[in-house]
C-alpha cells in the first residue's frame, strides 16, 4: 500500500512540474503556483520511499508552503478581519511549552558534568553568529530594518533542531541539549543586549521591552513544561506523541505568515538574501568546528559545537520580530535562516553519520554511539 502511494506521489510530482513549465512558458509564473505547490507536497511524500531522503519530508513541506505564501499571501495575511500575525506568539508559546516537557531539571546537570563544552558552547553561540551576522548585515546594502534582521538571527540562541541534527551525526548529544537549553534561558538577558549593541544603527532596540517579550514566548512557557514533566511524565502520552508534530506545524504556519507578510520585500531582495544567510549559516557550522578543535576538544564535541552554532532558533526570533511590530521587515531573515538551515544542517549530519567516531569511555551512556 505504502508502495503505490509513494509511485503515485513520484508520477503526480513529475506532471505538476511539468504542467508548471508549460503553464510557466505559455502563460506567466503567477498563473503556474497550484502546480509548483502540488508538485512540492507530492515529493514530500514520494522521497520518503528511500531511506535516506525520509529526513528531508519535513524540510519540503516547509518550502512547499513557503512556495503558497509567495503566490498567494492574501490567505496568509488575513483572513475575514483576522490578522494571521496574531498566530505567531501564541504558537511559539506552545512550541516552547513542548520543548519544556522534552527536557527535565536533569538536562542541566550537563553543565557541571561537562563544563567545559558547555562553557565553549555558550561562548560562541553569542558572539560567533552575532559578529557575523552584524558583518553581513553590515555589508548588505539592505534596508536598516531588513538588515536588523540578519544580526536578530545571529543573536538568537540554538534550537532543538541542533539537538536532532547532533544525534543523527553522532555527535554529544547530552552536550547539545544542554547548550540549547542553557542558551535558551540566556537569552531573555543576553538577545537583547546584543540586539541593542550590534542592531542599534540599524534599528531601534528597546532592550527592556525585548528582555520582557522574551521572557513572555520562552521562560514562561518552558517553565510550565518543565514542571508538567516532573509532576506529570509518564503519565500523558499522548501529550508527547503530539507535540512533535505540534511543533512542526507551529513553526510552518509562522514562516508562512511572515513570508507572505514580507513577499514584496523578498521580490525585491531574495537571492541576496538567501545567499547572505547561507554565508551565515555556513560561517556558524566552520567556526563553531573550528573553535572546538581550537579549545582541544574532541571530534565528536566539535560536531556539537558546529550544530549548535550554525543552526538557530528561528521560531524565537521571528516572535522577536512580531513583538517589534516588524515581522515583514525584521522578521525575513529568520524566515529564511529556518528552513534553510534545515536543508544544510540534515546535509551536514548526513554527512558526519557515514563518518562515525570513536566514543571516549567516559562518555559511553551519555552520547549516541
Amino acid at each position: 500500500m505504502k508502495k503505490k502511494l509513494y509511485q503515485l506521489a513520484s508520477i503526480i510530482t513529475i506532471i505538476s512540474f511539468v504542467l508548471g513549465i508549460g503553464v510557466w512558458a505559455l502563460n506567466s509564473l503567477a498563473d503556474s503556483g497550484y502546480f509548483w505547490i502540488i508538485s512540492l507536497m507530492a515529493l514530500s511524500i514520494a522521497i520518503r520511499q528511500k531511506r535516506q531522503f525520509k529526513g528531508y519530508t519535513y524540510t519540503i513541506m516547509i518550502f512547499a508552503s513557503v512556495t503558497a505564501a509567495m503566490f498567494y499571501p492574501a490567505i496568509f495575511v488575513e483572513i475575514n478581519g483576522f490578522q494571521m500575525g496574531g498566530l505567531i506568539v501564541p504558537l511559539l508559546q506552545i512550541i516552547m511549552f513542548g520543548m519544556g516537557t522534552s527536557m527535565s531539571f536533569n538536562d542541566f546537570k550537563g553543565v557541571v558534568k561537562m563544563p567545559k563544552g558547555v562553557i565553549i558552547g555558550i561562548l560562541c553561540q553569542f558572539t560567533i553568529m552575532p559578529f557575523v551576522g552584524y558583518a553581513l548585515a553590515k555589508s548588505s546594502g539592505f534596508p536598516p530594518e531588513i538588515a536588523a534582521g540578519i544580526i536578530l538571527i545571529g543573536c538568537s540562541p540554538s534550537g532543538m533542531a541542533s539537538n536532532v541534527m547532533s544525534y543523527l551525526a553522532k555527535a554529544n548529544l547530552a552536550l547539545s541539549i544542554t547548550i540549547t537549553a542553557v542558551t535558551t534561558l540566556l537569552a531573555p538577558f543576553i538577545t537583547p543586549a546584543l540586539m541593542g549593541l550590534l542592531a542599534g544603527e540599524f534599528v531601534e532596540v528597546e532592550v527592556w521591552k525585548m528582555m520582557m517579550d522574551i521572557i513572555k514566548i520562552v521562560m514562561i512557557p518552558i517553565g510550565f513544561g518543565l514542571l508538567f514533566n516532573k509532576f506529570f511524565q509518564g503519565k500523558a502520552k499522548w501529550l508527547d506523541d503530539a507535540m512533535p508534530v505540534v511543533s512542526m506545524v507551529g513553526i510552518a504556519l509562522i514562516l508562512v505568515v511572515i513570508t507572505a507578510a514580507g513577499r514584496d520585500s523578498l521580490l525585491d531582495i531574495g537571492p541576496l538574501l538567501i545567499i547572505l544567510v547561507t554565508i551565515h549559516n555556513l560561517s556558524g557550522y566552520s567556526l563553531g568546528y573550528w573553535a572546538g578543535r581550537l579549545f582541544r576538544m574532541d571530534e565528536q564535541d566539535c560536531r556539537t559545537i558546529a550544530l549548535e552554532v550554525g543552526m538557530q532558533n528561528g521560531g524565537l526570533a521571528s516572535g522577536i520580530a512580531k513583538e517589534m511590530g516588524k515581522i515583514a521587515t525584521v522578521g525575513l531573515g529568520p524566515a529564511v535562516f529556518g528552513p534553510l538551515m534545515n536543508v544544510t544542517g540534515s546535509i551536514l549530519a548526513s554527512y558526519w553519520h557515514r563518518k562515525p567516531v570513536e566514543i571516549p569511555a567516559k562518555k559511553v551512556g551519555k552520547t549516541v554511539s
